[in-house]
């Protein structure tokens, strides 16, 4: 308590991560700032007729796109409201392993098998 500010309520501007609050918040900015397609499914369509999408998990956001410009773009104005970090290529999402070769994409839950058989 503060002295002099007895019985008086302050207003938080900035959600803090790790409250409760934190996530809502996170998520409201995050979806004015983009198109809503789903409750974690984004998408962006651009003058060219490319879509970029972006798939949401907590804080997690996975990007795809036909356009490699519009994804650079896309990330810039991202980073300009929230604080991002690109990680790169996905490797690995929600126990789901990807790898990939010229032609295809590979999914692949065989590390979070092998983990629920050493846990039993």
């Amino acid at each position: 308590m503060i002295k002099g500010f007895t019985g008086k309520v302050c207003k938080l501007k900035k959600a803090l991560y790790g409250l409760k609050q934190s996530l809502r918040a996170w998520f409201d900015r995050f979806s004015k700032a983009m198109r809503r397609g789903d409750h974690t499914l984004f998408f962006k369509h651009s003058s060219k007729g490319n879509v970029t999408t972006l798939l949401v998990y907590v804080d997690d956001i996975i990007v795809t796109e036909d356009d490699f410009v519009e994804q650079t773009q896309l990330k810039e104005r991202l980073s300009q409201e929230f604080e991002i970090k690109d990680l790169g290529v996905l490797k690995y999402f929600l126990g789901i392993e990807v790898a990939y070769s010229k032609v295809r994409i590979f999914l692949s839950q065989r590390k979070y098998i092998l983990d629920l058989l050493q846990e039993t």
